[in-house]
């Protein structure tokens, strides 16, 4: 997040054009589904009770995580063999082998590579291999996320397969390549989601919050452009991929190219300095700042909510870290508790997770004042819903500069956010958040892209 002085802030003609309106009316979106699933918060991973597969894996140990992936890499196939030929006219042929290393044993060589320290997993076109990292990468992600985290992994990696059998050209860049497997793990994840997979299962809640927090993991860092050639996308642009697989199936996966990526891509161009600053909210020019940014975004008729450190009100989940007091139209702030979340993580030290995250929390209690001029209502799930969309449309009003500008990693930051138990950005006005993150990101995201105020009382209510 950057900040600028207040006298040093030219209004860009984007600010004004974006407040205006869309032409047609969106179909509301019904708060109680992800996607037109019901919200579940079932177990994730390996049904019980579930035989293995079977599947032969070169340098396993026969231990646990070897069992998941293989059984991982068996159901996503059966899923191809089922969908390849329905959606592409292509029968689906399985993977050559699969191969397992431990990146801190002997390296072996796969594709001309080194397993040695190598904490990963990969596809080989060469020789249609699916290789992964027994020792560090499948049991971290198992033993820190779950098995919903491993399952995307391997599916990810055969998403690249899918690839290869489609005939994608080589010279594709990286980043097309990375968010069509992302597509299409959304997709292979859907159709688990439904029930209709024998060996898995995936809740809707904290089943795809898993998964949406492995795409988090794995992101790019803040310094890699989107055009590099090993680019895989930030966190933001790689649950939208993995978004439009869940939703609109593999068909849409394979309309993502160059041109789409990066008319979307939100990670712009490698700018190491801007990824580093980190702006504190207890800053009275960062305040006046984001205050400005606020009143440009959003034109009210009556008087704009005031930001003070007085005592919450009307909040009722733990923990609020500011709320927004209707009757006397003001944002309360927990300044200590908002410094301490917009304070992002360092190696070895406790940590938040960074400026944007906190500007975007105080921002989504603006927003209540928005939509308490704009006549809906603030309490329940469709205002939670609405909450993020429109903190979505401020952040797209700081993109090219103005009071704040977007940096680099500032959108993984509200991914975070929004992955959290209490966000606050999709939370209602008595802090009340939607209960799955999949449906949280989504909203966030509608506001974001559309870059219309209105889309969001259209579609949200």
């Amino acid at each position: 997040m950057k900040c600028r002085s207040a006298w040093m802030i030219l209004l860009s003609l984007c600010l004004t054009a974006c407040t205006g309106t869309v032409g047609g009316v969106a179909q509301p979106v019904d708060p109680t589904l992800v996607a037109g699933l019901e919200i579940t918060d079932g177990p994730s991973g390996l049904k019980p009770g579930v035989l293995d597969a079977g599947l032969p894996v070169d340098g396993g140990d026969g231990g646990e995580i070897d069992r998941l992936a293989a059984n991982a890499v068996a159901d996503v196939q059966r899923y191809w063999r089922e969908h390849l030929p329905a959606v592409f006219k292509r029968d689906f042929r399985p993977l050559a082998s699969l191969v397992s290393y431990d990146s801190a044993g002997r390296g072996r060589k796969i594709c001309g590579t080194s397993t040695a320290g190598l904490v990963n997993a990969f596809y080989c076109a060469g020789q249609d291999v699916v290789a992964w990292d027994r020792g560090e990468l499948l049991p971290m992600l198992n033993d820190s996320i779950g098995q919903a985290a491993v399952m995307a992994v391997l599916a990810h990696e055969i998403g690249h397969a899918v690839q290869f059998r489609l005939g994608l050209p080589a010279a594709t860049p990286s980043i097309v390549k990375e968010q069509q497997a992302d597509c299409y793990t959304g997709s292979y994840l859907r159709w688990v989601a439904e029930g209709k997979s024998p060996m898995f299962q995936v809740s809707t809640g904290r089943g795809l919050n898993e998964v949406l927090t492995a795409l988090f993991q794995i992101r790019d860092s803040a310094g890699v452009a989107f055009d590099d050639d090993s680019a895989h996308g930030n966190a933001f642009d790689r649950v939208s991929a993995f978004q439009f697989g869940f939703t609109d199936g593999p068909a849409r996966c394979a309309e993502i190219d160059e041109r789409e990526v990066e008319g979307r891509s939100t990670q712009g161009a490698a700018d190491e300095r801007a990824a580093a600053e980190n702006v504190r909210l207890d800053d009275r020019q960062a305040l006046a700042d984001l205050t400005t940014s606020l009143r440009q975004a959003f034109r009210l008729a009556a008087a704009p909510p005031t930001l003070t450190t007085g005592a919450a009100c009307g909040v009722t989940a733990e923990d609020a870290l500011a709320s927004y007091c209707s009757e006397s139209n003001q944002i309360n702030l927990d300044l200590d508790g908002l410094v301490r979340i917009g304070t992002p993580p360092r190696r070895g030290r406790q940590g938040g997770i960074g400026d944007f995250a906190a500007f975007a929390e105080v921002a989504s209690r603006y927003t209540l004042a928005v939509q308490q001029e704009g006549g809906f209502r603030l309490d329940g799930p469709v205002a939670a819903q609405r909450t993020a969309c429109l903190t979505g449309f401020w952040a797209s009003t700081i993109v090219d500069g103005g009071a704040l500008t977007l940096s680099p990693g500032d959108l993984d930051e509200a991914i975070a956010e929004m992955l959290t138990r209490n966000s606050l950005i999709a939370a209602d006005v008595r802090g009340r958040t939607l209960p799955a993150g999949f449906a949280r990101v989504a909203a966030f995201r509608d506001g974001f892209s559309s870059g219309s105020q209105s889309t969001c009382g259209d579609k949200y209510r």
